[in-house]
């Protein structure tokens, strides 16, 4: 059987390396990330900014860092210990991903020798990236710089290891065994309170987890319930609550909330109140207290006894409740009263996505929610998803809904890329695209500015298309560890010079989206020489990395100048 585990990874290997050439050169790394990390319910575009870039990765392929279980990336702004809940789990998971049939002992070495400096605080990011690639001490400062940032809220810091290969766990010698556990201590040691945690992930479980589907049917137990037509409130066990918005982890099954308007927002004083009242002994009933969660599904039926079983849940109002009651109780003893308190669930069954939208909106009037946040299920977003279902393109408005379909990679297109790529080819902005990827849409302004109704359908596609033509290029003919800052500047090139001018509008690009006319590798190359040469006079005359340059606005003039916008 094990035998046969590899043969069947390997065939998948295979396959995503067709369906992305993107991905080719790291598609293992990538594929070692994907199944290995299993906190956040990331995005393939997510696993794949936390894969290392370049050389100098210390023997570290991945690494992702999570505040409450919310992924961190590099590009957000260090978050303010006044809205971190005391307490808080900062993890930070670490992949090394061999392609060996094996697991050995010098791959762990390596990984406990780069660890050693990298979770020291008393080295400086200067003396680190002396030693290693930028790309990784990018990534590994993420997590310090949030440590140091809110060390007063006495955070609970965990750091979690997975070893990938193609070998067997169950051929894991001892003293590989026992270096693993010694890494697992180095790790607790370094922060007071500390968790160090280390997993061997082979062929076996390679499999089993890239063969699991996520099931969108969820089963909800409640102790009593009124039903009005196809829909019920119910009064559910906080226990029970528990369990139901929880994988088997522990960790919140965070698709369930994709439709939610906010993330969770912390130690604000109405989740302060919520936490007190769950753990108050003396306090009134909690769900007397708490308003209670709004879900939607496309189906509710019970399933013998009090148990509700519905399908494509969304919980769209009560996260912070959500939020706060796993945070409060996830630690307690099993025998803890609380755990018996109830909870008030409303269950809307509907199928319609235009009564859904006005459920979601409505629910949140109560707190000063922008419209903008509600982009996800805007009508123009369905609009543009069903536009590209039209030309078997997949727009993931709603976060790995087509990769849980089984997609082809290279035609699933996340918001955050295609606004990013509006940023770049659209408003001659790549500087903007690469700074903030995550925080492009956070204002409404933003939002109304990228997704304008008054674009064309045939642009957002055209801008798809055009930067998976980039990307693909670049894929093929740069080192790892320059693409992420070359990809957008290039793709502000590649429009200009297929439009004849600098593009200031998406609605410049209508024409080209018409004709379908993309960039060719020869155009591509003759534009990359450019931009590598503009770069380095630039980087030697002001004397600063590219990676500080890519970030700012000032070198976007001078490269639309040399090539002649």
């Amino acid at each position: 059987m094990a035998s046969n585990d590899l043969v069947l990874i390997d065939q998948v290997l295979k396959q995503r390396a067709a369906e992305s050439p993107l991905l080719a050169d790291k598609i293992f790394e990538v594929f070692a990330c994907e199944q290995a990390i299993t906190a956040g319910d990331l995005s393939l575009e997510e696993i794949q900014a936390g894969v290392i870039g370049g050389g100098g990765d210390g023997a570290i392929d991945g690494v992702y860092v999570f505040l409450n279980e919310r992924l961190l990336a590099e590009e957000d702004e260090t978050p303010s210990p006044a809205d971190v809940p005391r307490g808080s789990r900062l993890l930070l998971w670490l992949v090394q991903a061999k392609r060996e049939k094996s697991f050995t002992e010098t791959a762990l070495d390596l990984a406990s020798s780069s660890t050693r400096r990298l979770l020291d605080l008393e080295e400086s990011e200067e003396d680190l990236l002396e030693l290693y690639g930028a790309d990784l001490v990018n990534k590994i400062a993420r997590f310090r710089q949030t440590l140091t940032a809110i060390v007063t809220r006495n955070p609970q810091v965990e750091v979690r290891f997975s070893y990938v290969s193609r070998g067997e766990t169950a051929e894991v010698n001892s003293k590989v065994e026992k270096k693993a556990r010694d890494l697992e201590r180095d790790f607790a040691a370094k922060f007071t309170g500390g968790i160090g945690k280390v997993e061997f992930i082979g062929a076996s479980e390679l499999w089993q987890r890239s063969n699991q589907v996520r099931s969108y049917t969820l089963e909800l137990p409640y102790t009593e319930s009124i039903t009005h037509g196809t829909s019920h409130i119910a009064l559910v066990t906080l226990r029970d609550y528990l369990g139901f918005i929880c994988n088997d982890d522990g960790t919140l099954r965070r698709h369930i909330f994709d439709w939610n308007v906010r993330d969770y927002e912390g130690g604000v004083e109405v989740n302060r109140e919520i936490k007190e009242s769950l753990l108050d002994r003396s306090a009134p009933q909690f769900w007397w207290l708490n308003n209670g969660v709004t879900i939607t599904c496309s189906r509710a039926w019970t399933v013998g006894g009090k148990v509700f079983s519905l399908d494509d849940v969304q919980i769209v109002n009560g996260l912070q409740t959500s939020h706060t009651v796993h945070e409060a109780l996830r630690d307690q003893d099993p025998e803890h009263p609380s755990f018996n308190g109830l909870i008030q669930v409303r269950i809307l069954n509907t199928n319609n996505v235009e009564e859904r939208d006005k459920v979601i909106r409505a629910t949140n009037r109560q707190t000063k929610v922008p419209d903008a946040s509600l982009h996800a299920t805007d009508d123009n977003q369905r609009k543009i998803e069903a536009f590209f279902l039209e030309h078997d393109w997949f727009y993931d408005r709603r976060k790995n809904y087509y990769r849980n379909l089984g997609k082809p990679a290279d035609r699933i297109i996340g918001i955050p890329l295609l606004a990013q790529a509006l940023a770049a080819m659209g408003f001659s902005e790549p500087h903007s695209a690469r700074s903030r990827p995550s925080s492009l849409l956070k204002s409404p302004s933003n939002y109304k500015k990228y997704f304008s109704t008054t674009t064309p359908l045939p642009v957002y596609l055209w801008l798809a298309r055009q930067q998976r033509t980039v990307d693909t290029f670049l894929a093929n003919d740069v080192h790892p560890s320059e693409r992420t800052d070359l990809r957008f500047h290039l793709a502000m090139l590649s429009a200009a010079q297929l439009l004849g001018a600098a593009v200031h509008n998406p609605r410049q690009l209508r024409d080209l989206s018409d004709q379908g006319t993309h960039s060719d590798e020869a155009a591509l190359t003759d534009l990359l020489y450019l931009l590598i040469r503009e770069r380095d006079a630039y980087a030697e005359a002001s004397k600063s990395s590219f990676d500080k340059i890519a970030k700012g606005p000032n070198f976007v003039p001078v490269l639309l100048k040399a090539a002649g916008h």
